[in-house]
């Protein structure tokens, strides 16, 4: 333990950097990978909804055009003979003349007959405070989906390392298993060659047959896990399922003990953004009961007949206040939804705390028990490589039988393949030690 607690203190910056070719499919990852992709599509989606809220403060100019014909219906009567007729028969009469006619009652549409209307209406909102918490809430949007696109980019990363580590694991897993077929058809060489000479009898030989038919199949089977593990990985990336992996050797354990920062995590930091954008709801749910002021204004041109001239143009300009007085008592439970909907975040937060350091403490307790079990495998497998070379030495003698240097061997495979598990078992501990930590650095 005292080993392994110095072991743990060691920076891993004191571990020689050669992981460049993790560190460049890290980079392609991030890169190629489909589902970031439609993550960002979704980013770019909210910056135009963010540009559209924007766009709401800006005056609107749209030209209107109305042209109309009437016939029938409601009209104005006008009196004019009635009021005019007697005063022209005074003059005329006065005057001795026929200057003054006689004049006819008026009736007039209501409805405009061959008049036409052509206009530029622009309006303009002055005061909304509708229109100010919405693109606040817009603005929160963006920044939610971006840490929701960090927290993939994030979760990505360690897949990719764990997907890595357990391709270099099968890699491994195939050597030991080709160095012990080659072990194991030797031993069938001079089983059948001390046959031959009577030295042995023929359960040796049986048995060394059987060994060799063994380790083959567990050599197939390793080798259809690396497979599987290739394609896993070139999966992660978007390339070709066979696409050919560049690896880095890897003979250290990793050495870091990270410090807990869960508090940074993006998991929090969506709560938190998710709570802030509830307060803007709730403010924008408020300003119904707020007055709304905007401008408008009208210039143009109207007559009858499609005449056009001085007296056609026209402008018309004012304000427009809206007050919603009563709405029975609808807003009021709208507020009350949202005030809900805070409490729930507010539960939320204080479990995601708590799970993420539950998660972190889980994960830092796995990359111990990986260390441990890495350095009593290595310590296994040196027994074990000893134990098979004094065997051999004997069964050469013959001083041994073969049951007992086949033992030896197999635990010499055993003990290989343990460790080999063990190590890079620390690895994709550390990975996701790292995770649980949000510490990988992804702007590097």
């Amino acid at each position: 333990m005292k080993k392994l607690s110095m072991l743990l203190l060691i920076c891993l910056g004191c571990i020689t950097y050669s992981q460049t070719n993790l560190d460049r499919y890290i980079e392609i990852g991030l890169e190629n990978n489909e589902v970031i992709k439609q993550r960002n599509f979704d980013v770019n989606k909210s910056l135009y909804a963010l540009q559209e809220a924007k766009s709401l403060f800006s005056p609107s100019v749209a030209v209107v055009a109305n042209y109309t014909i009437a016939d029938g219906g409601r009209t104005i009567d006008i009196p004019i003979g009635d009021m005019m007729n007697p005063v022209y028969s005074t003059l005329n009469q006065i005057t001795n003349s026929n200057t003054f006619p006689t004049l006819e009652n008026q009736s007039v549409l209501i409805n405009p007959n061959n008049f036409y209307d052509i206009k530029l209406h622009t309006t303009m909102p002055l005061l909304n405070y509708e229109i100010i918490y919405n693109k606040k809430i817009k603005t929160q949007q963006v920044g939610l989906q971006k840490i929701e696109l960090e927290i993939y980019r994030r979760e990505l990363v360690k897949d990719i390392k764990i997907a890595y580590y357990k391709y270099l694991q099968s890699l491994e897993g195939i050597r030991i298993y080709q160095n012990a077929l080659s072990m194991v058809k030797e031993n069938q060489r001079v089983n059948r060659a001390l046959f031959k000479n009577d030295k042995i009898n023929r359960t040796a030989v049986l048995r060394s047959d059987n060994e060799v038919t063994r380790i083959q199949a567990n050599l197939e089977t390793a080798i259809n896990t690396s497979k599987n593990a290739q394609a896993y990985f070139n999966f992660l990336l978007n390339q070709k399922l066979d696409t050919e992996i560049e690896t880095d050797e890897i003979i250290e354990i990793p050495t870091e003990l990270l410090s807990e920062n869960t508090e940074n995590r993006e998991e929090l930091q969506k709560l938190n953004q998710a709570k802030e954008i509830n307060e803007n709801v709730y403010q924008l749910t408020r300003s119904n009961w707020f007055p709304k002021l905007s401008g408008f204004a009208d210039l143009g041109f109207q007559d009858f007949d499609f005449r056009v001239d001085k007296t056609s143009r026209y402008y018309f300009a004012g304000l427009s206040l809206e007050w919603n007085i009563f709405s029975g008592n609808k807003n009021k439970y709208k507020l009350k939804q949202v005030d809900e909907e805070s409490k729930k975040l507010d539960s939320q937060i204080n479990n995601a705390k708590q799970q993420l350091l539950l998660q972190f403490q889980v994960s830092q307790n796995n990359l111990k028990s990986a260390l441990e079990q890495y350095e009593s495998d290595s310590k296994q497998k040196e027994t074990a490589t000893k134990y098979n070379d004094d065997v051999t030495k004997l069964y050469k003698e013959g001083l041994a039988i073969y049951i007992e240097l086949l033992d030896a061997q197999n635990q010499v495979v055993n003990t290989q393949l343990n460790t080999n598990i063990a190590l890079y078992n620390s690895w994709i501990a550390f990975a996701e030690l790292e995770r649980a930590n949000a510490t990988f650095n992804l702007n590097q």
